[in-house]
């Protein structure tokens, strides 16, 4: 083998070389000058063998194995990630299942002691504090104590239902005057002006509701049609809602109006964001074929946004469910008040818990605050049931994938 390199290196035996096709391609990586000491691989010191690899070839050698370590922590990390992933994924429904447990377990004396009960009753008494608690089932509480959250389940619900009929055609229509209509530096200044006023705290709005909006609506619009119109209307159940007293400046509709314009910015900010991603070509093609601007409205844009525009109803109902501060303060904070007429205080399951936690913390039987924790749980299941309802209202509208709709 030594004598062989040396022949090679020397190049005296190149026509017998060139008869093996490895000689011919193995040599021509030396080619060192003549006496050169390098070129010959049996002279070299410290412990070169004849098995060694040539010189300067040490440094490389050792590259590979750095690189494959490197593929391989990359290998490992691009394995984990999708497990990492898997796991941030499931975090909003722990924290949802931790919540819904936390509340439950913290309600449940008041489940016991109240019963079914608490649903059709519209009465709120901590008892006499002043006396040492008695036990009733098991369940520590004052004496008299009684709470029923009939009045709050329903003044919820109804102030809610008022901010959505009042905010969504104002929403979609504000939206639709933003996309189609206005030039975009008009447009983008209205847009701008909704996120902000998207950001604005909801005490800024109560404040508001409080000392302008209020009085404003009490005394000079719900006198329009409390007093003069459905006053002259026969005596139907469903229009006494609208007749009586509007009040001072605070009660459900004045609530109403403030939740309405709490969540309009939320509502047209999501439908405006919809109706650009309408392909202007087939509104075009759709006013092109004859059609009026209320047609093509109804015939492709709608059909577009649709399920959209009731996921963005869905999040301004939310907001609406569980306002706190700004109806705290402008509905007037009565806790057992049956929701009757449209312009009386009432009270919400949110306003309450804030309204009633400093004077639950009195009962040392811990009953009143773990009746908050059950208004708490009735409120969280209000709003699933809500989402989960628009879920599939969404998925019984959304029946196709095209920008028209069904019959187009």
């Amino acid at each position: 083998m030594l004598s062989t390199g040396r022949t090679k290196v020397g190049g005296e035996e190149e026509a017998a070389a060139g008869s093996s096709p490895r000689a011919a391609t193995a040599p021509a990586a030396v080619h060192a000058p003549a006496g050169s000491s390098a070129s010959a691989p049996s002279s070299g010191g410290g412990g070169a063998g004849p098995g060694a690899p040539p010189a300067g070839a040490g440094g490389g050698a050792g590259r590979p194995p750095a690189r494959r370590r490197g593929r391989s922590s990359w290998w490992r990390a691009e394995r984990l990630l999708p497990h990492g992933l898997h796991v941030f994924a499931f975090i909003p429904l722990v924290a949802l299942a931790l919540l819904l447990g936390a509340l439950v377990w913290k309600a449940l004396p008041a489940i016991r002691y109240n019963g079914t009960g608490f649903f059709t009753r519209s009465v709120w008494s901590l008892g006499n504090l002043y006396v040492l608690p008695v036990k009733t089932g098991g369940v520590a509480h004052p004496p008299e104590a009684a709470y029923g959250a009939l009045s709050l389940v329903e003044g919820t619900l109804v102030s809610s239902a008022i901010a959505i009929v009042l905010a969504v055609p104002v929403a979609v229509g504000t939206a639709l005057v933003v996309v189609e209509k206005l030039p975009p530096r008009l447009s983008t200044g209205i847009g701008f002006c909704l996120e902000v006023l998207a950001g604005v705290p909801s005490v800024v709005f109560g404040l508001w509701g409080w000392f302008t909006l209020g009085p404003f609506l009490a005394h000079d619009i719900a006198p329009i049609w409390a007093d003069h119109i459905f006053n002259h209307l026969p005596d139907v159940p469903v229009l006494r809602f609208f007749r009586g007293p509007t009040g001072g400046g605070t009660g459900l509709f004045v609530a109403g109006v403030v939740l309405a314009i709490m969540i309009l910015p939320i509502v047209a900010a999501t439908s405006r964001d919809l109706l650009r991603q309408v392909p202007r070509g087939t509104v075009e093609g759709a006013l092109a074929l004859g059609m009026t601007d209320a047609e093509s409205l109804r015939a492709v844009n709608m059909p577009w946004v649709r399920s959209g525009v009731i996921g963005a109803t869905v999040l301004g109902l939310g907001r609406a469910l569980g306002e706190t501060i700004a109806v705290a303060m402008v509905g007037g904070s009565l806790v057992a008040a049956p929701v009757h007429s449209l312009y009386p205080d009432f009270g919400t399951i949110a306003a309450t818990i804030v309204n009633t936690l400093d004077s639950a913390l009195t009962d040392v039987s811990g009953l009143a605050t773990d009746t908050l924790a059950e208004l708490a749980l009735v409120l969280l299941v209000i709003t699933l049931v809500a989402n989960v309802g628009a879920r599939l209202l969404v998925r019984r509208v959304a029946t196709t994938a095209l920008p028209v709709g069904r019959g187009i």
